[in-house]
């Protein structure tokens, strides 16, 4: 994000140029939902890093990743949701000045011990 806590308006704006959030297209009758091509490549590659290392390390993000692919997530897909929820935890920890707390980031999945 950078030094300027003001550059981005919302959650959502940080994670489109991260490129994690989905972009959608409509015409008609169709709709279609794709990955975002464009995007800071640091940031992304930063955060599939981040994620990855998640999975070991958390089981509530472990949890919300099993979750997503029981629901047919493929394993990028997976990853990009649970980077969307950690984006949005950065963003409200930065805005607010408050510390990372997994119970607040993951309210009804299980902590680790």
């Amino acid at each position: 994000m950078g030094d300027d806590r003001t550059r981005f308006a919302n959650a959502r704006a940080l994670r489109s140029y991260a490129g994690s959030a989905p972009v959608t297209r409509e015409s008609g009758k169709s709709r279609i939902v794709m990955h975002r091509r464009v995007k800071n490549q640091r940031l992304a590659a930063a955060g599939y890093v981040w994620t990855f290392a998640a999975l070991t390390h958390s089981t509530a993000a472990r949890a919300l990743y099993d979750k997503r692919r029981g629901e047919g997530d493929r394993h990028a897909s997976a990853l990009r949701n649970l980077f969307n929820r950690y984006l949005g935890c950065l963003f409200h920890c930065l805005t607010t000045r408050q510390t990372y707390d997994e119970a607040k980031a993951f309210p009804r999945l299980p902590l680790t011990p």
